[in-house]
């Protein structure tokens, strides 16, 4: 992953991060290659290490390997049937020694000379009704055998991408003995409907899948809860309070509005960038004349943002005004911008406030955030998560050291765009351990608050 990574949805060339579709969160383009795809039929499943486990999933001309651990690589064909590793999302060699031999069922992953065979798991499809009785398509995916266990159901991001083709979880969870329901958001991938982003549309689409979720597992699920990145941060929350669920997790969410998001962004870019706050103020005008524009659904406030514009666009720092999605629209002026705007109506609750919610639930949640994450700042939220969990509410924050949105951790090129190496140790692993509702002291350098701290 690279951050600033926005792919087209304004201007073909970007798309918003939190509101609107995740850069961070955002699956890789599905490969067009025969053969790669025969790959990704053959391969794509969870593997057995001694001692741990290890997913592959497809990526952007390859397949990607990602160990519980945290560690992380993209797979490419190396020419001679074989596989080359490159380390996180670059290009680089990264010295793991991967083969991958048999098919399906059979399949086996060799890393570093350790063979991994492919886990079984029980994985049956389904379609249910989501709100207003539209059609669903979700997939049950259980460790093998009777034993109980828990069971998570993954609530999507602002991705337009099938959750059920792309994300990872759905495998990872069941191959460390958590069962993971996992559909696609609708009007994405197989589920019929229109896509939203109402927040309030989408948790009753959540409860729909808990329910069809503990259906189909049966008297296998002993505790069942929701887990939601980015977006999925506003709406599972939401969501467990429609339904009795035993947890909460949030991955790199947020307790602010998704205009607070673009401000806390604008702020939290520009000081990295050395600005003073005479400049950064003055950048918030412009930051606060796109928060009208979205908050009004784009339908007001066209001409007070292009005024803000003028204002300031010969000004040295105005090429470094970004957020979350203001910099998508400082390129268009007047009819052009309504009209690259007016697909992008997609419901969004601009000002909605996530404080009412977090208050009256009383569900166990694991809020995990990453300190340097730049689409989502987590200052905020930290604070206001921290104040609730003073007061009593059942809410442990998991803080990691250099953790971009996302989870990843990066190194950032001379020109500030980072690169992602791999996922925050430890971070797969607390979200498996709060699943089963046993968790640990620590979880590789995360800096942890417990509940009344």
């Amino acid at each position: 992953m690279k951050s600033p990574l926005f792919a087209a949805v304004l201007a073909c060339a970007s798309a918003f991060a939190m509101p609107f579709p995740a850069a961070s969160a955002a699956p890789e383009p599905a490969p067009a290659d025969a053969a790669l795809s025969r790959a990704i039929e053959c391969y794509v499943g969870a593997y057995r290490l001694p001692g741990a486990s290890i997913d592959v999933g497809p990526s952007d001309g390859g397949l990607r390997w990602r160990h519980v651990d945290g560690r992380s690589g993209k797979l490419v064909a190396s020419g001679d049937g074989g596989w080359k590793s490159l380390e996180g999302w670059t290009d680089r060699d990264d010295g793991h020694r991967i083969a991958l031999s048999g098919c399906g069922r059979d399949a086996v992953l060799s890393f570093d000379g350790a063979a991994a065979p492919r886990i079984a798991l029980e994985i049956r499809e389904t379609a249910f009704a989501g709100d207003g009785g539209t059609r669903l398509a979700g997939r049950l995916l259980m460790p093998e055998g009777d034993a109980k266990v828990p069971l998570v159901v993954l609530v999507h991001g602002a991705e337009q991408d099938s959750a059920r083709a792309w994300d990872f979880m759905q495998r990872q969870l069941p191959a460390e003995g958590v069962a993971a329901f996992v559909y696609d958001k609708r009007g994405t991938g197989d589920s019929a409907g229109t896509y939203t982003q109402d927040y309030s549309v989408l948790a009753n689409d959540a409860v729909a899948a808990m329910q069809e979720a503990k259906r189909m597992a049966g008297a296998r699920a002993v505790r069942v809860g929701f887990r939601g990145g980015s977006q999925g941060g506003w709406v599972a929350p939401l969501a467990a309070t429609r339904t009795h669920v035993d947890f909460v997790v949030v991955g790199y969410g947020l307790a602010v509005n998704a205009l607070q998001e673009d401000r806390e962004a604008t702020i939290l870019q520009m000081r990295l960038k050395g600005y003073a706050p005479d400049i950064i103020d003055s950048a918030l005008e412009i930051v606060d004349a796109a928060g009208v524009l979205a908050g009004s659904d784009f339908q007001q406030g066209f001409e007070a943002f292009d005024a803000v514009r003028t204002k300031y666009r010969d000004q040295p720092w105005y090429k470094d005004v970004y957020g979350n999605f203001t910099h998508l629209l400082l390129p268009y002026y007047g009819d052009e911008l309504r009209q690259k705007v007016r697909p992008y109506r997609f419901g969004t609750p601009w000002h909605y406030d996530p404080m009412p919610v977090l208050r009256e639930l009383r569900t166990p949640q694991l809020w995990e955030l990453g300190d340097a994450d730049i689409d989502a700042p987590m200052g905020e939220t930290f604070h206001r998560l921290r104040a609730l969990a003073r007061e009593g509410a059942p809410i442990t924050i998991a803080v990691f050291p250099g953790g971009e949105h996302g989870m990843t951790t990066f190194e950032a090129g001379a020109d500030g765009t980072r690169t992602s190496l791999r996922y925050a140790g430890g971070y797969t692993r607390m979200t498996v351990d709060f699943a089963k509702g046993k968790l640990g002291a620590a979880y590789g350098n995360a800096r942890m608050y417990a509940p009344g701290q």
